[in-house]
């Protein structure tokens, strides 16, 4: 019998278009917690190219794997501008059922 190779997934291999990204992100604010909301930022990141999306961001490439990173703890103001170099938009809306 042969044996099976695997390797470990990767999620950015996923996010391999804009409504794949809206739905992680929008999922990983479902869920309330901000460091996982900073993680997906993150992973949608490094699928884009955190190079890129951190210059367009004007940040430090490291900063910001470092910001996005589990640990991290990124300022508000890291997160908006990542999501604006990332072309994502956030909103909100009421989480109360209508009477």
């Amino acid at each position: 019998m042969g044996t099976t190779k695997t390797r470990p997934w990767d999620i950015t291999e996923s996010l391999d278009g804009d409504e794949r990204i809206a739905a992680y992100l929008e999922a990983a604010l479902e869920e309330g917690d901000a460091a996982l909301v900073a993680a997906a930022l993150g992973d949608i990141a490094r699928a884009r190219g955190m190079t890129e999306i951190a210059r367009q961001a004007g940040l430090g490439r490291e900063s910001l794997y470092k910001a996005l990173s589990p640990e991290g703890n990124p300022e508000f103001s890291t997160i908006l501008k990542v999501v604006r170099a990332l072309g994502l938009r956030l909103h909100a809306s009421t989480g109360h059922p209508s009477a």
